[in-house]
């Protein structure tokens, strides 16, 4: 049985995806002696991280759109507004699965939102007229407003 414990711990550096499966069935046989609990705890907070990461990326995604809509209302289109629709949705998918990020989004918040604004003006190519395009210090919106208002009640503000 312990050859099992061993032979698992290779394969997690070996092949992930063969550890996992091998991993996964000796917890389904109860064999709960012979599993790399070090690695599967590892693995699940993983897991974790990368559902933070995702829901942050999302909200980077919908609050640089929003500002680049703040600082060129005149390039704003439709595909701004899908894409602020879809990171919603995106966000919203994630939240329902593990409502904690809620909590996670609205701690990191303000650093969010200054990393889109990087983002939007790298992505304009106005870095260099920054202190003229009168951007917000902080983050103008909730958490709330993000997610639930009207978009309309979002545009530049």
């Amino acid at each position: 049985m312990r050859v099992m414990g061993a032979l698992t711990k290779t394969l997690y550096d070996t092949d992930f995806v063969e550890w996992a499966a091998a991993t996964a069935e000796l917890l389904r046989q109860g064999r709960f002696n012979e599993v790399d609990l070090e690695h599967v705890a590892e693995e699940i907070q993983d897991l974790a991280d990368m559902r933070k990461a995702a829901v942050r990326s999302q909200m980077r995604r919908l609050l640089m759109h929003l500002i680049k809509l703040h600082i060129q209302p005149e390039r704003a289109g439709s595909s701004w507004r899908r894409s602020i629709v879809g990171a919603r949705d995106e966000v919203e998918d994630l939240m329902e699965g593990s409502p904690s990020l809620r909590r996670h989004l609205q701690e990191n918040l303000e650093k969010t939102y200054r990393r889109a604004v990087k983002s939007a003006l790298a992505e304009t190519n106005l870095k260099s007229k920054a202190k003229q395009l009168d951007i917000p210090e902080h983050c103008p919106y909730t958490l709330d407003e993000l997610l639930n208002a009207d978009l309309d009640a979002l545009w530049p503000r």
